[in-house]
């Protein structure tokens, strides 16, 4: 049986209201890491190549979408080791890449509370949704979405 002290600290799911929101995240994209991800999981020329990817629609190699996706979660994560974690999440609406991601690029996250709805067969949990909005050093917005969150009902 896990010990209550041993059990991560969550995010009561009544501290979310509309219109919150939250800017945290300063992950730095690395040459490396682009062509690594690649390598594995997106393995075409402009995400490999640095030379091929001049002659791509993104002038210069950068990293897949689904890279992006993974280098947002990791900055997800990070703030919620901060500041209490979900319980999960049942997924994500309207993703869109809205530019590349290039090598050099630091990105960060703005999250707004666009709903909160308490579960209507758990009333234990609610559900958060958020926009969530990536951006480079720039401030140029790279990458949005819809994220759901399930968070513990203390009331």
């Amino acid at each position: 049986m896990t010990e209550l002290t041993s059990m991560p600290n969550y995010i009561p799911f009544e501290s979310f209201e509309v219109g919150q929101v939250k800017k945290f995240g300063a992950y730095r994209v690395t040459e490396a890491e682009v062509i690594e991800f690649a390598s594995k999981y997106d393995p075409q020329y402009f995400h490999l190549d640095h030379e091929a990817a001049k002659n791509s629609l993104f002038g210069g190699l950068c990293a897949s979408g689904w890279h992006t996706c993974a280098m947002t979660m990791s900055m997800m994560v990070a703030n919620m080791d901060e500041n209490g974690t979900s319980l999960g999440s049942p997924g994500i609406d309207e993703l869109r890449w809205l530019r590349p991601v290039y090598p050099g690029d630091v990105l960060s996250v703005c999250m707004e509370v666009l709903e909160t709805r308490p579960s209507r067969s758990r009333p234990d949990i609610g559900i958060v949704s958020s926009k969530v909005a990536v951006s480079n050093q720039q401030g140029i917005a790279v990458m949005e979405f819809i994220s759901k969150g399930i968070f513990r009902r203390t009331a």
